[in-house]
């Protein structure tokens, strides 16, 4: 529940406001209300396309059984945890130019296509958001069922509902929460959230590779525990069942679970390094 409330939450926001922005600049254009409806059918567009991808989605995992299905489900997760961490550099990126570029934008396809131009791009804009919302919430509930398929879904309601409330809020009250304090706040959620559905897709991988013909050592590395530390904190309830489902927590890890998160976390702590200094901050 809580990972399907913060993807919705997540992706809504960045949907909403570039709506927002590109809603602001047709109200300035002559002719405002044609655009606005070029907008809105643009809009309308994006929701029908991302609707389709999970169509095809669904019909691919269901289609598929037994390892198939597991491969399939693994790949989803690794690549909603990828494209995770490249929008946090997307917006690493763009997000202080955002509304410059988007004006630009609409200038360049106004003048190129008129209404059309406009179209295309709240198009292509909320069919991009959709789409990462389609993958990361796959990824990510891949394997619930029954109550817990039910909490899943009842979260990303939750996270849409949260988003308008949080557009609100960053519109009519920057001094307490600023869209710069906001994007830091929700990228570093995602970072954590790329981490739990690398993990995930690590343990699918491995649990198909224990049925291969390997070396007594592989064995070990995928299917052995280092430590039980659920005592302290368990990761089937509480905060430690949080912190599994969120950000890749294990209160058994294998030697492959352990691997992949202190290889993910030390990639991303050189990426980010690098970025904040411009240079060469890791060894090759």
């Amino acid at each position: 529940m809580n990972q399907a409330l913060f993807i919705v939450w997540r992706e809504s926001v960045e949907a909403l406001l570039v709506i927002g922005i590109l809603q602001a600049w047709a109200d300035q254009q002559q002719r405002a209300q044609r655009l606005l409806g070029f907008l809105w059918a643009g809009v309308a567009l994006g929701l029908l396309l991302s609707a389709l991808l999970a169509l095809l989605i669904l019909f691919a995992g269901e289609a598929m059984s037994g390892a198939g299905n597991e491969w399939f489900q693994a790949s989803m997760a690794l690549v909603a945890s990828l494209l995770m961490v490249q929008m946090v550099g997307w917006m690493h990126r763009h997000a202080r130019s955002l509304k410059d570029d988007l004006h630009r934008h609409a200038d360049r396809q106004l003048a190129r296509q008129g209404g059309i131009g406009l179209l295309l791009l709240a198009m292509l804009a909320v069919s991009r958001e959709g789409s990462e919302t389609v993958v990361f919430l796959y990824g990510a509930g891949a394997r619930l069922h029954g109550t817990q398929l039910g909490l899943f879904a009842i979260g990303g309601v939750a996270g849409l509902v949260l988003s308008g409330l949080s557009i609100a809020l960053l519109h009519s009250s920057r001094r307490f929460v600023s869209w710069r304090r906001f994007f830091a706040i929700s990228e570093a959620l995602l970072l954590l959230l790329a981490a739990g559905l690398l993990v995930s897709a690590s343990e699918r991988i491995g649990g198909q590779l224990l049925a291969w013909d390997l070396p007594e050592m592989a064995y070990s590395l995928v299917g052995d525990a280092l430590w039980d530390s659920s005592a302290w904190l368990s990761d089937s309830h509480g905060p430690g069942s949080f912190l599994a489902g969120f950000a890749g927590y294990r209160a058994s890890p294998s030697a492959l679970t352990l691997l992949v998160l202190c290889g993910y976390w030390l990639s991303v702590g050189c990426w980010l390094l690098q970025r904040r200094t411009g240079a060469q901050a890791c060894p090759a």
